[in-house]
């Protein structure tokens, strides 16, 4: 019988001990590659979402929150600053370009932004079909907006008031779909572009509305008293945020610290926000991280428990094999093949526990499909762990193996 044969043939006589082997390992690499794979996707993800932006303006709260609103779309705003305000920052010197954008609106949990179509060309997208929105109540859908709703160049849609799903539904002002992004990978997926003109429009008949109502009411009241009610002046008009590209390194250092001190508006830098996220994610991740070392470490740990038990289990066995003609290498391999065999199946059931795990975040988990998180990806690191298991399965088969290397046969033998 071969090496294989006769390994196979002892793990299968210990088949509990085996399968828990395999199972410890198993869920120590699938956690690992879990890890691997989510960090590297998010952190991919997230540098590709803030590529082109030097810096983002609105207004005043966290600068973390600031940037997750306005460059990733997956926190509520710090609030709205005033037009004039973003119109300055666009003609400062320091600023090679300056692209608002309004928020307030979703479409079946979608955010609705209103911006211009430079924005389209910052987040590096293209029309795969129709064209770019031009006036008023005209929307260009990110593809996975489109797929998701089943939207086509000249579908009508109303809006929700309020960035998630569930809110009050904009009766009478409907969106006409002039245009469907091609797939990016990127934020601009899942969003429904438009005019600020579009979003300032729902909001005015959405405000007037509700004021109609309020009218109507303090009509019939103070009808009786004879009294006219003054003329309310219009609200000057509002942006969420706006995105900025310097004009040369110098505005690294001087815009920033101006907006800041100088003004009600909020300067935060993506890199720099992004940066302090990570760090403190990271520790968290280190945790777990080192949660499936640890587990992997305990399996190894357990085979080498289960190996040693078992060469002492079969010490006659392997003396018969030495009386029959098997070398003390032979027999030292047959150990070494039954490590590798438990450290291969656990390391190959982890990757495939680790990657279903992710795949199947990605598909039901709503902010992991966001970012577009996926188990079919292969991280250059996960071939790492193979070497990684196989090194432990040897370290952990290297004692009983040189044990049954040393072995005295006519001793054993002797002994029965």
């Amino acid at each position: 019988m071969t090496i294989l044969g006769l390994a196979w043939a002892y793990l299968k006589r210990a088949a509990l001990t085996t399968t828990l082997n395999v199972a410890l390992l198993a869920l120590g690499t699938g956690t690992i590659v879990v890890l691997i794979l989510a960090g590297t996707q998010v952190q991919d993800r997230l540098a590709r979402d803030a590529a082109g932006v030097d810096l983002v303006v609105g207004a005043k709260g966290s600068p973390l929150q600031l940037i997750l609103s306005a460059l990733y779309q997956i926190d509520i705003p710090t609030g709205n600053i005033p037009l004039s305000q973003a119109q300055a920052l666009a003609s400062d010197p320091l600023v090679a370009q300056a692209v608002p954008l309004a928020l307030g609106d979703s479409f079946r949990g979608y955010r609705i932004v209103g911006t211009d179509p430079a924005f389209v060309a910052l987040r590096h997208a293209q029309v795969a079909t129709g064209r770019l929105w031009q006036a008023p109540m005209e929307a260009t859908v990110g593809a996975q907006v489109a797929q998701a709703a089943g939207l086509k160049v000249g579908d009508q849609f109303n809006s929700n008031h309020g960035l998630s799903a569930g809110g009050a539904v904009h009766e009478g002002m409907p969106y006409t779909v002039v245009g469907i992004l091609a797939p990016t990978g990127g934020v601009v997926d899942r969003l429904v572009l438009t005019p600020i003109d579009s979003v300032w429009a729902v909001h005015d008949a959405h405000h007037h509305h509700h004021d109609g109502d309020a009218d109507e009411h303090e009509h019939g009241a103070g009808g009786a008293q004879g009294g006219a009610q003054p003329a309310q002046q219009p609200p000057e008009r509002e942006v969420t945020s706006v995105l900025l590209r310097y004009r040369s390194p110098i505005a690294a250092a001087l815009l920033p610290r101006r907006i800041n001190t100088g003004s009600v508006l909020q300067a935060a830098s993506p890199a720099a926000e992004m940066t302090r996220l990570l760090s403190l994610v990271g520790i968290g991740t280190d945790t777990v991280r080192g949660f499936g070392l640890l587990l992997v470490a305990s399996s190894a740990l357990s085979i080498f428990v289960a190996l040693y038990n078992a060469t002492q289990a079969r010490r006659y066995d392997l003396a018969v094999m030495r009386a029959l003609g098997a070398t003390r290498m032979r027999i030292s391999c047959l150990l070494l093949t039954e490590a590798l065999a438990m450290g291969a199946a656990g390391t190959a059931l982890g990757l495939a526990l680790g990657h279903g795990a992710v795949e199947l975040a990605g598909r039901l988990v709503p902010q992991a499909r966001d970012m577009g998180i996926t188990g079919l990806q292969f991280p250059a690191t996960e071939p790492y762990l193979l070497v990684l298991a196989a090194g432990l399965s040897v370290l952990a088969a290297l004692v009983p193996a040189v044990q049954a290397y040393r072995t005295d046969v006519s001793a054993v033998l002797s002994r029965g």
